[in-house]
């Protein structure tokens, strides 16, 4: 049976006691770990969220009723000791911050008892996710996965430590929206009171920041809940938390200069690594030229090289197609894999028809220097020296390539690079390589919509030396838009916004937006925009992905308590899920 709390205090969390605690009496409280019977000696590993304590029951000390109540133990029962700190009795563990010491009982509560857990309670769990995820409230209990939640915590309040004296403002923005477009779809909320009117829930505080700049609160900053209906994958979550911030009177070095000082400061104080600043930037056509990827993992080379000049005029007519087609044909040099099996080159090209190649060339150069190629009978020795030599090839070297549009050639040789690199062991996870991605297109081309969308927001500001382009070429305007990126990662990204309304008019017009349609989505914001607006730029991060970077997860879903699996729903609680009809006649709803 359980017992009370009553006239009981806890003096120290588990880790806490220490060495300088011996002779003292402390009282703790936590979960049964593990429990080994010796006979006249019970040893109960405690834990709880700030490590393990070793307890010491004997007879003498606990009396013959606490001794019992040791010997009835179980993992996860929850109790609470009383007793003095001392050395401990036999070997030290050195791998416990408590290992040299243990707590000799005087008296003990059973305060909870527990059923054997559906898997163990330790780091590093081999369960399923299925399992850890239908039971969370236990895989919460995983000194791994409470690390990473404490670590988060710690990040979010060393954030908010350095915005304030930054002069930012935390201001929170509603939950309940109004629905707009040109983004992910939105989350909608039925409205009991005005039936048929839906509000959504904030993909981001996007428009609510930009009018506390028109309201002259100068610098805005908040740790913001936002949510998106859209297809999850390991860095993605239906909901979700930005650190979201607005600035006024700024341009792009000030809002870059102020998050390279918070990332460093962030990084030092929570996991004690040194960011170099200034950090490196690098313009969006760059990236993809090289990368093939606007978030480039640069801690490994096997950069893209462009060959499409050297294959212009062979006899391989997988190149020369895809060139008469505008597009391009480029490679990527894995070096030293030239005695790669054919399976596993097969496999890659598998791969990278998942990324919309048609097919995937290689040529491997063998350490006679001979060629063992999968196209080389279509092309002369001398052309096929040549594409060699482009590449920087040499003896022992495997060359991929891929020809279509750019942006498949970019896809396809983006993707295998990565892959390439987590089976040849390139990454470092020890390694922060932090990136700016600058000078991003404003417009991208919709095939499916047949017409432009905006790449970041409609709200974004070209460059001052495009705009003159915007009716001629409006594909090649550039946007005051930047990413910060990690490792491969989008961490967050931003934008100076647009001021002016002739310019703001003249975005909505080459977006197909009307006049009345565009005062019809986003109204108040231009409303508010005729009563003085001062320059402005923000900036937002993911701030799963970032802890998950800290803490080296695979998933953003070890990072957050309770997290959705791949189809958006939850295994602990089942939602989401049907509704009484009474609710939904409330609503006006009927479901067909």
């Amino acid at each position: 049976m359980a017992e009370s709390m009553k006239g009981l205090h806890r003096s120290h969390r588990c880790a806490e006691v220490s060495n300088k605690n011996i002779n003292e009496t402390v009282t703790v409280m936590g979960w049964v770990q593990k429990r080994r019977n010796l006979g006249s000696l019970i040893f109960i590993d405690l834990r709880d969220r700030s490590g393990i304590l070793q307890l010491v029951f004997n007879e003498e000390t606990v009396g013959a009723e606490g001794y019992r109540k040791a010997e009835s133990l179980r993992s996860e029962f929850v109790i609470a000791v009383t007793g003095k700190v001392a050395k401990r009795s036999a070997a030290v563990n050195e791998h416990l911050k408590t290992g040299d010491i243990e707590v000799i009982a005087e008296d003990i509560r059973i305060l909870s008892e527990s059923e054997t857990p559906p898997f163990p309670i330790e780091e590093n769990s081999q369960t399923k996710d299925e399992v850890r995820l239908k039971y969370r409230y236990l895989d919460l209990r995983r000194p791994d996965i409470q690390k990473n939640l404490m670590l988060r915590s710690k990040v979010a309040y060393l954030m908010r430590d350095f915005m304030a004296k930054e002069g930012f403002l935390e201001i929170e923005t509603p939950m309940l929206c109004k629905s707009t477009p040109e983004g992910a779809r939105d989350y909608l909320v039925p409205s009991r009171v005005h039936q048929g009117h839906f509000y959504a829930l904030p993909q981001s505080p996007q428009l609510y920041k930009q009018l506390l700049m028109c309201s002259g609160y100068d610098r805005y900053f908040q740790i913001a809940r936002c949510f998106r209906d859209e297809d999850l994958r390991a860095d993605r979550q239906p909901e979700f938390t930005q650190a979201d911030m607005e600035l006024s009177f700024v341009d792009v070095e000030d809002v870059l200069d102020v998050n390279e000082r918070l990332l460093q400061y962030v990084f030092r104080e929570a996991i004690g690594v040194e960011v170099q600043l200034p950090l490196p930037r690098m313009s969006w056509q760059e990236a993809m030229d090289r990368f093939g990827s606007d978030k480039p993992d640069t801690r490994f080379g096997m950069e893209l090289t462009d060959v499409s000049d050297i294959v212009a005029g062979c006899g391989f007519s997988v190149f020369t197609g895809a060139l008469e087609n505008g597009g391009s044909v480029r490679g990527i040099n894995a070096k030293g894999q030239a005695g790669m099996p054919r399976k596993k080159i097969d496999k890659l090209v598998e791969f990278a028809k998942g990324y919309g190649a048609k097919g995937l060339a290689y040529l491997a150069v063998n350490e006679d220097g001979s060629y063992k190629s999968s196209f080389g009978k279509f092309m002369t020795e001398e052309e096929l020296q040549a594409l060699v030599k482009a590449m920087d090839g040499e003896a022992g070297d495997l060359l991929f390539f891929a020809a279509d549009k750019n942006k498949i050639v970019w896809n396809v040789l983006g993707a295998l690079r990565l892959e390439l690199a987590k089976e040849l062991e390139l990454l470092d996870p020890d390694r922060y390589q932090f990136l700016w991605i600058t000078e991003f297109p404003l417009l991208e081309w919709s095939e499916e919509e047949n017409r432009f969308m905006a790449m970041h927001h409609p709200f974004t500001m070209p460059m001052e030396e495009d705009w003159e382009r915007i009716d001629s070429d409006p594909g090649s305007v550039r946007a005051k838009a930047y990413d910060i990126v990690l490792n491969g990662t989008e961490l967050g990204g931003g934008s100076v916004r647009i001021h002016q309304n002739e310019i703001q008019e003249k975005m909505f017009e080459v977006l197909g937006f009307t006049k009345e349609l565009a005062h019809e989505q986003f109204g108040f914001l231009l409303d508010a925009f005729q009563y003085g607006v001062p320059p402005h730029a923000g900036l937002a991060y993911g701030l799963d992905r970032l802890v998950m970077h800290m803490v080296h997860a695979d998933s953003i879903r070890d990072v957050i308590a309770f997290p959705k699996v791949k189809d958006a729903s939850c295994l602990m609680t089942q939602a989401p899920g049907t509704v009484d009809p009474k609710q939904l006649d409330e609503l006006g709803l009927e479901i067909l």
